[in-house]
């Protein structure tokens, strides 16, 4: 019997199925019925319910009173919580978040701790390892309690191979095997992915993105990375570097960058960029409540953003030219892709407006009209843990697809 290139297996098909299923039951807040199933998947009653019976069988998910306005209480499917266990991993440059949630994705513990991704890969996954160590401890947990874990970096990722390939900020950790290195560790399946497309599935699912196909998430910290979601799918391109918009030149006599090139986006508004301002405005001798910081060589960007917010006129004015360099690139994405929402999150990210109005001003004026007024301009509704649970939102895709074929 010959088979045509398009067609697929019923098993397959049946399994496609099963994973679109499951990804409608968990992003839908509230639990969705069988109807809407059938509805939202173009398939008959008889046919959903054949699928969900599968589901209910290995208890994957499980049946719970919705409610309606009306007070009528329909029977809607969920996510089973009680099944299992993941964990989500942000490694940023300064910085490490982890996250531990059950199957439906909701947050039981989470622990933040300092990281220097410039020591490299053996001492930074030692230390991750160490820290998973703890979050579980204190939440009476071992690693055979953990199905799953999502990990995040600041580096372009090989994703076939689970490493990072030619990282800007991450010196000494090209094509290590970050990947199989935690699988072999925890003996649990991995999912790693680069840390601002994490950013965007986190705000997708659980944040200001709900809903949105078309979305760009800018994470402005020590380094400035974009994750791009277009037509609902992360967008990596041919390498995995897409959405390196910390490398767009801004000044092409501009200050080097890690990278190697002069003026790019991320050596002119990252964090370190400016921490560097501030201190030489203070060596210029201008009038700042960081100061003392500056000359006790403590000053962090979390520091300059406090004062901004304080009211401080240098710490406000370094955020605001941050926040118009930033708009500039973010003009050359909308012009490029055309979002329909920007969420602007990281440690700088966080500051809100004093960082987004001068990025709003910046993009009316640079780029196209048709683009700029169909664009929602906005802050991580996430904050600070965006990131973090974008790793359990993949993690959790990891172990329930897995869970659904078998079933």
């Amino acid at each position: 019997m010959s088979t045509t290139f398009w067609s697929v297996p019923t098993q397959n098909l049946k399994n496609l199925n099963k994973h679109a299923i499951i990804d409608l039951i968990r992003f839908s807040s509230g639990g969705i019925s069988r109807v809407e199933l059938a509805r939202r998947m173009g398939l008959t009653r008889a046919a959903v319910s054949a699928i969900i019976n599968d589901l209910l069988d290995v208890g994957l998910v499980r049946e719970s009173e919705g409610t309606y306005p009306s007070g009528r209480k329909p029977i809607v499917l969920e996510i089973n919580p009680m099944l299992g266990h993941v964990v989500g991993v942000d490694m940023g440059a300064s910085h490490v978040m982890l996250i531990l949630a059950d199957f439906s994705g909701r947050q039981i513990h989470e622990m933040e701790a300092p990281l220097d991704i410039n020591e490299g890969p053996v001492v930074c996954l030692d230390k991750v390892a160490r820290l998973v160590d703890r979050l579980l401890a204190e939440a009476h947990m071992t690693i055979k309690d953990i199905s799953a874990f999502g990990v995040g970096v600041p580096g372009p990722i090989v994703a076939k191979e689970g490493m990072v390939s030619g990282p800007p900020i991450m010196p000494g950790w090209d094509r290590y095997p970050i990947r199989d290195h935690l699988q072999e560790l925890w003996g649990k399946p991995v999912s790693l992915n680069n840390d601002a497309e994490l950013g965007a599935v986190g705000e997708w699912a659980y944040g200001a993105g709900r809903g949105e196909r078309y979305l760009c998430y800018i994470k402005v910290g020590t380094g400035i990375g974009a994750g791009l979601l277009l037509d609902g799918q992360i967008y990596r391109g041919a390498t995995g570097c897409a959405g390196e918009i910390g490398h767009i030149t801004i000044d092409e006599n501009g200050p080097i960058c890690t990278c190697g090139n002069r003026g790019c986006l991320e050596a002119i508004a990252g964090g370190n960029a400016i921490i560097r301002k501030v201190k030489e405005s203070v060596r210029l001798g201008q009038r700042t409540i960081l100061a003392d910081l500056v000359h006790q060589d403590k000053l962090g960007v979390g520091d300059v953003m406090n004062a901004a917010r304080h009211g401080d006129h240098l710490a406000q004015r370094i955020t605001a030219e941050a926040g118009m360099h930033l708009g500039t690139a973010i003009a050359n994405v909308i012009n490029l892709f055309n979002p329909s929402m920007v969420i602007v999150g990281g440690s700088v990210g966080q500051i809100g407006d004093l960082l987004l109005e001068p990025v709003r001003l910046t993009v009316q004026r640079r780029s196209l009209s048709v683009a700029s007024k169909n664009v929602r301009i906005t802050a991580a509704l996430l904050g600070p843990h965006s990131c973090a649970i974008g790793a359990v939102v993949q993690a959790l895709s990891i172990v329930l697809h897995q869970i659904a074929d078998k079933s």
